[in-house]
């Protein structure tokens, strides 16, 4: 992996398994875009629900060139679920903006034929 790499966890201790799986996964991003300079992954414990359990939320910045992707709408009950759909969201992210970079947008197809003119000469000549 090239891309530096910052992980934060807060409201819990750190996990050398949970540190593991996020490089993996950034690993894993670098292969949707090209030039992928940073990666910021925050794991989140927020507050500790007697009733509720305990959520988690992840918050993904990767950096690019011209641009920051944000993918923080991640909270689950499961540390795992939580990073996976996180990730999941960056690498879509991710992807848009590399096809915009290329320019591969989507456009309308144009029409094949010309429109058809109503009281045109071959109208007359055909009566």
């Amino acid at each position: 992996m090239r891309t530096p790499l910052q992980i934060n966890f807060h409201g819990m201790d750190t996990s050398p398994a949970l540190e593991t799986l996020i490089r993996d996964k950034t690993a894993k991003l670098e292969q949707f875009h090209p030039n992928v300079t940073g990666c910021r992954v925050v794991i989140d414990k927020p507050h500790h629900h007697k009733q509720q359990g305990e959520h988690f939320i992840v918050s993904i910045d990767v950096s690019v060139p011209g641009s920051n992707i944000v993918a923080n709408h991640a909270h689950h009950e499961d540390v795992n679920v939580a990073l996976r759909d996180a990730f999941f969201a960056a690498r879509r992210q991710l992807e848009e903006h590399a096809v915009r970079m290329r320019g591969d947008v989507k456009r309308r197809p144009a029409t094949g034929s010309a429109p058809i003119e109503r009281g045109s000469q071959a109208e007359a000549e055909a009566e």
